[in-house]
């Protein structure tokens, strides 16, 4: 009974030492993980994902990583920007392990170090520039967080992949002066449309008067060349009739019986004329002898006849005059 019950702790104590080596020996690695080994205190090697079995009492895994994209929260810090400003500036900082060896031996907390140099950095930056420009530069920012902090920690086995920065809150007096700026802003720009706006109706209106003006003087310019061009036409054509009219009266004297038809006119009109004159006006002046109608007509026809009696030809009649 005794031998039973010491065989039986036996077994029990051999059981417990085989679970202790079998969890000391056999390890699983879970995904986007890794371990770091060391033998006897010395760095042995680093663990992938999977099954591995280590040397009891021996291997002893001193480090665990994890493989995946980390974020880090920076903490809210007060910067002083360039025209001595103080701003409160908050961000999020993105990494990733990408050496385990170097992670666990480079440094001894990788994430607290790069939060202190993602503020110091980021300090550093905000105090380069203006407050008016700290808003629009946060893409710059970014770029120059990552750009040092990527350089520090190459040696530390961690890769830095971005930075946001979250918020930038200047103090109340200086959002108070701000907005009172981006309102007087407004109002200037509001004023400058107006102006532009009444400048460039003013200009249409005198740019439309311009042209009105400018035709009608051409309108009124064009009417008067046509009625200058259409008196002209007019003068032209009673003068060509009245050439053409004296033109066939000279050639009509110059026919048999001519000049006895021009005393018979001039007679006709001496007595018409003669009569007009009596009816119109009671006042009469009359030649010295009224009943010699004859010596009237042979005076008539001796200044008629004193005038050079050659009748032009077509080819003798001046040309009218040019046309306005």
């Amino acid at each position: 009974m005794e031998l039973m019950s010491g065989a039986l702790w036996a077994f029990i104590i051999f059981a417990i030492l085989a679970v202790i080596v079998i969890a000391k020996t056999a390890v699983v690695v879970p995904q986007q993980a890794a371990y770091v080994v060391e033998r006897l205190g010395k760095y042995a090697g680093t663990l992938n994902a999977g099954f591995h079995i280590l040397f009891p009492f021996v291997d002893v895994i001193r480090y665990r990583h994890t493989l995946k994209e980390q974020s880090i929260d920076i903490p809210a810090q007060v910067c002083i920007t360039r025209d001595n400003v103080q701003v409160g500036v908050d961000g999020v900082l993105y990494m990733k392990v990408l050496n385990p060896e170097r992670a666990s031996y480079g440094i001894s907390d990788y994430m607290f170090a790069i939060s202190q140099l993602a503020q110091t950095t980021l300090r550093s930056e905000v105090g380069k520039i203006d407050l008016d420009k700290t808003f629009e530069e946060r893409t710059n920012i970014n770029t120059q967080v990552v750009t040092e902090l990527d350089k520090a920690s190459e040696p530390w086995g961690v890769k830095v992949l971005r930075y946001e920065v979250k918020s930038i809150t200047p103090p109340q007096d200086v959002l108070a002066a701000m907005e009172k700026q981006m309102r007087a802003e407004r109002e200037k720009r509001a004023v400058i449309l107006t102006s532009e706006g009444q400048r460039d109706a003013a200009i249409n209106s005198a740019e439309g008067e311009k042209q009105q003006t400018i035709k009608a003087s051409e309108a009124r310019r064009q009417q008067q060349i046509n009625e200058a061009e259409g008196q002209a036409q007019a003068i032209l054509a009673v003068a060509t009739a009245t050439a053409e009219g004296i033109r066939r009266v000279a050639e009509a004297i110059r026919t048999d019986g001519g000049m006895e038809a021009v005393q018979l006119r001039v007679a006709e009109q001496y007595v018409e004329q003669f009569g007009k004159l009596a009816k119109s006006t009671t006042s009469v002046i009359v030649p010295a002898s009224v009943s010699d109608v004859a010596g009237m007509i042979a005076a008539a026809m001796k200044v008629f006849g004193s005038v050079p009696t050659a009748v032009p030809t077509r080819s003798q009649v001046p040309p009218p005059p040019p046309r306005a």
